[in-house]
């Protein structure tokens, strides 16, 4: 094995709480979030992980989230990992959302984003592109992400996947991780 890239979502933010679509506005960890992050963290250190590369979405809940989880590594920012563009529907209520964003988020096989969003399959080939340039890394890498930017990164790496990631909840700080070997990356699996 030459390297384990291991994917986190952010931990949580007031926007997260309040049940609104975060997209790319760029709102701070909350104190739950901070408390997330740092048990993250803690979780990886005991496990005896050293991250020996850092990869961080632009918005600050990420950064934040890469650095409680690898403090003393410091993390390159790339915009490949920041989150899908909601367009219009940025900060939309999700206990109350317009029909169409309920019907895209009930069949994201079937359903295009509705006008406006990035595409899915654009989130896919945005993350794939940063994923074929770390294939040759070795050691402990960490991505620090958001949920829909990790499903891409998951949709990518598992062809097969036929969109499975897409409904699957992915909750603030979990962790999903894929071995590299010979530059082949096995499927991911979730480990916290």
């Amino acid at each position: 094995m030459d390297a384990v890239i291991y994917i986190i979502r952010h931990g949580q933010t007031a926007v997260n709480r309040a049940h609104a679509l975060q997209g790319r506005s760029d709102h701070p960890l909350n104190e739950e979030g901070i408390r997330q992050a740092e048990e993250a963290g803690a979780w990886f250190r005991g496990q005896g992980i050293v991250f020996d590369h850092v990869f961080t979405s632009p918005l600050i809940r990420a950064v934040q989230t890469a650095k409680l989880c690898a403090p003393g590594t410091e993390p390159v920012t790339d915009a490949r990992l920041i989150e899908m563009d909601y367009g219009p529907y940025e900060g939309c209520d999700l206990k109350n959302p317009p029909a169409e964003i309920v019907s895209f988020f009930s069949d994201f096989i079937h359903c295009p984003a509705p006008d406006g969003m990035e595409q899915l399959a654009d989130v896919v080939r945005r993350t794939g592109t940063l994923i074929e340039e770390i294939r040759g890394l070795k050691g402990n890498i960490l991505l620090s992400t958001h949920a829909i930017a990790m499903k891409g990164i998951l949709e990518y790496l598992t062809p097969a996947s036929e969109g499975m990631y897409w409904s699957k909840y992915i909750g603030n700080c979990a962790v999903y991780a894929a071995e590299i070997s010979a530059g082949q990356i096995s499927v991911p699996a979730e480990i916290r």
